[in-house]
């Protein structure tokens, strides 16, 4: 009676489906649309079949014993003999052929396998499809998974559908740039199901989009009301859901209550130390996890390798190619309300921070290793639980200090992968509530006057870097103090203040040979150190440190810190006129920097790379003023997304006031301004794949240089070496 919204890819997998197999199984949580979809596409293939399809609907059966008894009802069949009914099917589809759609029968699966595996090898001419919350693991059986509609990107087909359903229940109702943005949102809350979004379409006779969006925080509520005609499951949102609840048993609705501490995705070494316990031992979890997926309580998602930045793939290890899990929204919150009804909640969100306190741990370990990408992408995807975390830690009374334990561990993750924004949000909040003078006060302090440096915020970073120092002093914490001191280096570099910076660095790096640190820090203040002596004018004593960075990084295998030394070695390189060599360094700085997200490191690259556009080539090439108007534009936009453009930095400015300069002295303004304009617009891994593709311009070169691996690197660092000696 209503209209059918998108389900192009999945009908045309379904009729491929029902060309090559017996048997077809459409699986899905409940209310994702498994009838309508499993009915749409037998009606696209009734020609196929001479004998007709026939329709089953196998949620009235209650009794496992009255399956076969509904099917010869659904087939119209009489027979007053005394025959086994099962009997009576088999001589009805033996000499027949036809396609049979069993609807709604995961309840049934044990009493169904065994009759379809008999149907099935003793008619030729039978064919099934069927629509189940789970496989039926029968023999040759084919899954058609079906996901909840897309809300976003160009398919937004259950923005479409709730504006069908809709327009049904207020007239005149349509979707407008005014409004899309907050019904998109009501429909991403909603998890694009199909069922959700018929019954929040329908509570517009009282409500408006954005009053249903505030309630939706007790959905089960909220989304009732369905139409009287529809199945009684499908009536409310809680009955749907509740229906897949009854179909679990004790230990399967137990791990679904347990899961719902998990906020996204997860993986089973986290369901399995998190939600062990009473009435489910650790070797139990898996197995029942699989019964969770089998019946799409659970989502299966594979996990992809980390991207090198070239369009390849690094090994993945444990933080690449891995089966992670999740829990839509309405079915985690479903299971969250169980949980919170018995008295294990509390404990199960300790154990929940106390994994991601260990991940973050552990990454910040393995940061400073060759795993380092993998442990960027491993802490990337655990985003989201790693706030669940924190927030725990923040409004749990007496987990103060665990919060600014894990938010001070996480600076790899802020700093190093684009999030220093939300990385001082949570120090913020959490020195806020933890004054007390501990080494992990201590540890926030630092870490949050780095940031603050960063995003050019000197008016935090200069107060709670010297707090940091005092306390380190009063208290005896040399590695403390050692940060503290780095930090405030960093802020006096930032701040032109360059020979107070150098002996800031001096006496960090003094700190830390003491106590045998050596991580990616250490290597930061060597780079900065060096990039204070070429800013000076020493370009020598510059290059030296360069290369103590370089070949420190290459010997641990250390990338992050390698892209900084890059790109101060690309300025180097400009300061004293090799221009190829300043290019390749910039480029691979750009490269390194946008793997693993680094706002920061990316766009210092981005303004080298613009500025070296800007000079001229080999044979006085002309430079390409366009490109490096186009490229400072898409700076300016990362810039916005970081905070004060180069630092407000006289030292670190100059390469962008020289680049403008020479802009400015060869293109009309207009034009510099419309190039800036297409920059800016640009999203950023087009901007960095347009750098890494931009052809050499070395004498007689006609591909692009793109120093894509440690060796090529290493060997352009060497003539810079020798330049050095």
């Amino acid at each position: 009676m209503t209209g059918f919204v998108g389900r192009r890819v999945e009908l045309a997998a379904a009729q491929r489906l029902l060309r090559g197999s017996r048997l077809v199984t459409v699986v899905g949580p409940g209310g994702v649309g498994k009838s309508r979809l499993a009915i749409r596409a037998a009606a696209a293939a009734a020609d196929r079949f001479p004998d007709g399809v026939w329709i089953v609907d196998c949620v009235e059966v209650k009794e496992p014993g009255l399956l076969c008894h509904a099917v010869v009802e659904a087939l119209r069949l009489t027979d007053g003999t005394a025959r086994p009914v099962q009997q009576i099917l088999l001589d009805f589809f033996a000499r027949r052929e036809l396609l049979l759609v069993l609807d709604g029968c995961e309840h049934l699966v044990e009493k169904i396998a065994p009759m379809l595996a008999f149907m099935l090898g003793a008619a030729p001419g039978l064919r099934v499809l069927a629509t189940s919350r789970q496989s039926l693991e029968v023999a040759g059986e084919h899954l058609l998974q079906l996901a909840p509609l897309p809300v976003d990107g160009p398919r937004a087909d259950a923005v479409a559908l709730f504006a069908q359903r809709a327009a049904a229940v207020l007239p005149g109702f349509r979707v407008t740039r005014k409004n899309l943005e907050q019904v998109t949102a009501l429909c991403r809350r909603l998890d694009g199901i199909p069922l959700a979004l018929e019954l929040a379409a329908g509570r517009l006779r009282v409500l408006s989009v954005e009053q249903i969006t505030e309630r939706l925080d007790d959905r089960f509520r909220v989304l009732t009301g369905g139409a009287r005609t529809a199945l009684p499951r499908h009536q409310t949102l809680r009955t749907a859901i509740g229906w897949s609840h009854e179909l679990c048993s004790p230990q399967e609705r137990l791990l679904w209550a347990r899961l719902s501490v998990f906020v996204g995705a997860f993986d089973l070494e986290a369901a399995e130390y998190v939600c062990a316990g009473e009435g489910l031992a650790p070797d139990e979890v898996l197995d029942v996890l699989s019964e969770l997926v089998a019946k799409s309580v659970v989502l299966r998602e594979e996990g992809g390798e980390p991207d090198d930045g070239t369009g390849g793939a690094t090994d993945g290890g444990s933080g690449g190619a891995t089966v992670r899990y999740r829990m839509l929204d309405t079915l985690r919150e479903y299971g969250a309300q169980w949980l919170h009804e018995s008295a294990a909640e509390p404990l199960l969100r300790r154990r929940h921070r106390d994994w991601y306190l260990g991940l973050a741990t552990w990454g910040e370990v393995e940061w400073f290793s060759p795993r380092q990408l993998e442990t960027s992408v491993r802490t990337e995807r655990a985003h989201s639980n790693l706030r669940a975390a924190l927030d725990y830690c923040l409004t749990e009374p007496g987990e103060e200090q665990m919060a600014l334990l894990l938010a001070g561990t996480l600076w790899y993750f802020w700093v190093g992968c684009g999030h220093l924004g939300e990385g001082r949000m949570w120090l913020d909040r959490a020195l806020d509530l933890a004054p007390e003078p501990t080494e992990a006060r201590a540890k926030a302090l630092w870490v949050t006057g780095y940031m603050a440096t960063l995003q050019g915020d000197a008016v935090r970073a200069l107060p709670a870097l010297e707090e940091c120092r005092r306390q380190a002093l009063e208290t005896g914490d040399d590695r403390a103090l050692a940060y503290a001191v780095h930090r405030q280096g960093c802020a006096a570099l930032i701040a032109d203040e360059l020979d107070r910076a150098v002996e800031l660095f001096d006496e960090a790096l003094w700190h830390y040979d003491k106590l045998g640190e050596l991580n990616s820090n250490v290597l930061m203040g060597m780079f900065e150190l060096g990039l204070a002596h070429t800013f000076r004018g020493d370009a020598a004593t510059g290059a030296t440190w360069m290369g103590k960075v370089l070949a420190e990084c290459e010997r641990y295998g250390e990338q992050w810190a390698y892209a900084y030394g890059l790109f101060a070695c690309a300025v180097s390189a400009w300061t004293v006129g090799d221009l190829e060599r300043a290019r390749a360094y910039a480029r691979e700085s750009v490269r390194l920097n946008h793997t693993f997200r680094d706002l920061v490191g990316l766009v210092l690259g981005l303004e080298m790379v613009a500025l070296l556009t800007a000079e001229p080539g080999p044979d006085d090439q002309p430079g390409d003023l366009r490109e490096a108007a186009l490229l400072q534009g898409a700076a300016h936009a990362v810039w916005r997304s970081v905070g004060v453009p180069l630092f407000g930095s006289r030292n670190f400015n100059a390469a962008h006031q020289e680049c403008d300069r020479r802009i400015r002295a060869g293109l009309s303004e207009a034009d510099a301004a419309e190039s800036f304009r297409q920059g800016a617009a640009l999203g950023l891994d087009h901007v960095v794949t347009r750098v890494l593709n931009a052809p050499s311009r070395a004498a007689g070169a006609g591909t692009a240089q793109r120093p894509h691996d440690r060796v090529v690197v290493g060997a352009l660092r060497g003539p810079l070496a020798g330049q050095r000696e």
